[in-house]
């Protein structure tokens, strides 16, 4: 393979941006944005909550319209950063917000962030489930304060109180208390945007903090352009070490937002060739790929590429620091792991990752079931590089965060080109 191609903008980053934007004093735009299910989710909750959205060709208008009374619903569907982001913000209202979602988002970790809220002031009800459907009694103001959680489950607990937390009262500072907390840098991502829009961040020392302070103050994100994808690059940067090949990734951020360190880190040890050019950041196969030991806490949502590339590897790999994942989209280590054996493949669980013995595969008719999980089809797109007759079901659910994903890649696979 011999592929460049551009990537449409970060999910993490586009929902972060439509937050702070909704809840800046003046009208903001968010250029780039990614068009995508989780991405329309937010928009359509927020527009719920009286914000004012405009689609401009490719960009985004905002214009806050907080406090919205009477009652409204959010739908977060199966999007965490919808369903863990806007309970703050419905608070800041004087509506009765009830939110619900699909059936596995009922399923998916939320009960910390509730009683977080609840104890910075916000009126929430229920039922005692900690989890969807849920209701959100909204009086005009959230109190703030100090609050401590347990954000082992997911880092947008943290970054779901954080956001708002210039809005309140006295501000909030959140403190964890657990088991590590994974995709730390989802939360400095949360920070960083913060501070681009006007916030005063104070966070904990170390490599891993487990406090941040944000005290109340205006917001104001003005004009914001959102980077690319870099977890969506993961299957195809996968490509070029299962083809022996090289992929371009057109204008990849030289300071990114993102986790690029730890994702170019781990396709490094793996026997990628990653060199930055004028044009954006290109990966090159060597011909053998290497199993390796690897904590991928830091980059949980590369977990199932990764795991499709180590089944392919020239030696045993065992990927950890990923238990959380059970509770997302799907199981997904369970999920990876019937899905490849299925195939011939041997992966056995641990509970907090995968350990790979690669062998060879094949597909002998049997569909390789996504579970509506986006990754998985990702992970799917990877296996079938080297293993022909892979059939995939549902492949449209990689709408979620990636709606162009199967087309991008198959004009890639043909042309090589998609610039």
């Amino acid at each position: 393979m011999r592929a460049r191609l551009r990537l449409p903008g970060s999910k993490s980053v586009t929902n972060r941006a439509l937050v702070l934007a909704a809840l800046s004093y003046s009208a903001c735009v968010i250029r780039g944005p990614l068009q995508a299910r989780d991405t329309r989710l937010a928009v359509a909750a927020l527009r719920a909550l009286g914000c004012s959205i405009r689609e401009s060709g490719t960009d985004l208008a905002v214009s806050g319209g907080l406090p919205v009374s009477g009652t409204a619903r959010v739908d977060v569907g199966n999007a965490g950063t919808v369903m863990r982001f806007l309970p703050a913000v419905a608070a800041l209202t004087t509506a009765s917000v009830d939110f619900d979602g699909d059936p596995r988002a009922r399923e998916r970790p939320v009960g910390a962030l509730l009683a977080a809220l609840r104890t910075l002031g916000a009126d929430i009800d229920d039922e005692g489930r900690g989890a969807l459907p849920f209701t959100v009694r909204g009086h005009g103001s959230v109190r703030g304060g100090t609050v401590t959680l347990d954000a082992s489950g997911s880092s947008q607990l943290v970054s779901g109180l954080l956001l708002a937390a210039p809005r309140f009262v006295g501000g909030a500072e959140v403190r964890h208390d657990g088991p590590p907390v994974p995709s730390l840098p989802h939360i400095e991502m949360t920070v960083r945007m913060l501070r681009a829009a006007g916030a005063d961040v104070e966070v904990g020392d170390g490599s891993r903090p487990t406090a941040w302070r944000v005290p109340a103050g205006p917001l104001n994100l003005g004009d914001f352009t959102v980077e690319p994808d870099l977890s969506n690059a993961g299957p195809f940067l996968a490509a070029a070490l299962v083809t022996g090949g090289s992929v371009t990734v057109l204008d990849w951020p030289r300071d990114s937002l993102q986790a690029a360190g730890p994702i170019l880190d781990v396709l490094t040890r793996m026997g990628a060739r990653c060199s930055a050019g004028p044009d954006g950041l290109t990966v090159t196969g060597t011909g053998t790929i290497y199993g390796i030991e690897a904590d991928l806490r830091d980059i949980p949502e590369l977990c199932l590429p990764l795991t499709a590339l180590a089944a392919l590897a020239a030696g045993p790999s065992v990927l950890t620091g990923v238990g959380h994942t059970r509770a997302q989209e799907t199981d997904r280590l369970a999920a990876i792991a019937k899905e490849i054996n299925a195939l011939g493949g041997d992966i056995r669980e641990r509970p907090d990752g995968l350990e790979v013995r690669p062998r060879p595969l094949r597909a002998d008719g049997e569909a390789f079931e996504s579970y509506d999980d986006h990754r998985m089809v990702m992970a799917a797109a990877v296996l079938g590089l080297a293993v022909p007759g892979i059939e995939v079901l549902n492949a449209a659910t990689v709408g979620k965060t990636f709606p162009e994903f199967t087309s991008l890649w198959e004009k890639i696979l043909a042309r090589g080109d998609d610039s």
